[in-house]
């Protein structure tokens, strides 16, 4: 992949920048919670979405820090409408009160990013007993989407305007391994490494998006599901990966303007109307990995992750 690649069908490539990708879009009128934005992609699908005139709910760990960035957007953009949130998406219970809480403030949710994520540096449990990348890149996600369902369902309905779930991936052409998930063994220590794990939760990513395609197709639902690789960034998640990942990616590396490209574009961009089920690579559709694109294992996943997400 080259970040100097020629434009493709879309009218944009891997150097276009998340500005250009949205310009002449009008948001005025939409909600969109964005996850994992006090830095990187997701600090800046913030302030676009919000400079097009959407009002953004920043989901964030650090209150603090999300609060910083809400000043500084507001200092640079006067007027636009942003909220902070807490929300740890390693917890199912900060999640529960996440959606509680945003289903109890009666604001409507035209869009929903799946953004935040980290790469294991070890082996680590999270509260819920689930291996902490699984369940901070996946199962967190999930169950906020599946809390937060109703009210995008609600919202398209009344608004009739086109929900949108974008969730970020990463590149899969070689992401899965070839028994895809080992599903019962995820708290398996003696399976663990740091670019397996993250793959397969990158992979879970796309099954999500490729599953709530088919469900919302099956229902006749006005929401599309879509998944997406950002591209090589250099962002804190690169270098929590540790030395080696940082030194692999950095000849592929973009600037976070042109990471969050791909993601403003399939949340935003009038092209993409009706299109669902599609993962995207520097704003154009692409092919991800077999195993992506395999219908069973993401209805396995899909049971999986609500079993075990289930109050």
């Amino acid at each position: 992949m080259s970040i100097f690649g020629s434009k493709g069908s879309s009218g944009f490539s891997g150097s276009s920048t998340a500005e250009e990708v949205t310009h002449g879009i009008d948001a005025t009128g939409l909600t969109a919670i964005v996850t994992g934005t006090t830095n990187g992609i997701g600090l800046v699908t913030a302030r676009v979405l919000a400079l097009r005139g959407a009002h953004v709910v920043m989901a964030v760990r650090n209150i603090e820090a999300g609060h910083n960035v809400k000043e500084k957007i507001l200092k640079q953009i006067p007027g636009v409408k942003i909220d902070v949130m807490f929300l740890d998406l390693s917890s199912l219970a900060s999640v529960r009160k996440f959606a509680s809480d945003y289903v109890a403030s009666g604001l409507p949710l035209n869009l929903l990013i799946n953004n935040a994520g980290i790469v294991p540096a070890s082996f680590k449990i999270s509260e819920d007993n689930i291996e902490l990348c699984f369940a901070t890149n996946h199962l967190g996600p999930f169950l906020l989407t599946y809390l937060l369902l109703e009210t995008m369902k609600k919202t398209a309905f009344e608004s009739k305007r086109e929900g949108r779930i974008v969730n970020v991936s990463s590149y899969v052409h070689n992401c899965a391994s070839p028994e895809g998930f080992a599903l019962e063994k995820i708290n398996d220590q003696s399976r663990f490494s740091t670019f397996r794990t993250y793959r397969q939760t990158k992979l879970a990513n796309i099954l999500h998006a490729k599953e709530l395609a088919r469900i919302f197709k099956e229902e006749g639902v006005n929401i599309t599901a879509n998944a997406l690789h950002p591209g090589g960034v250099n962002t804190n998640i690169i270098s929590s990966g540790g030395p080696i990942m940082a030194l692999l990616c950095r000849p592929f590396f973009k600037n976070v303007e042109q990471g969050a490209a791909t993601t403003c574009y399939v949340a935003l961009h009038p092209q993409l109307k009706g299109v669902s089920g599609e993962y995207f690579q520097d704003c154009n559709m692409a092919e991800p990995n077999y195993k992506a694109r395999d219908a069973e294992l993401a209805r396995r996943l899909w049971e999986f992750s609500f079993n075990l997400t289930k109050s």
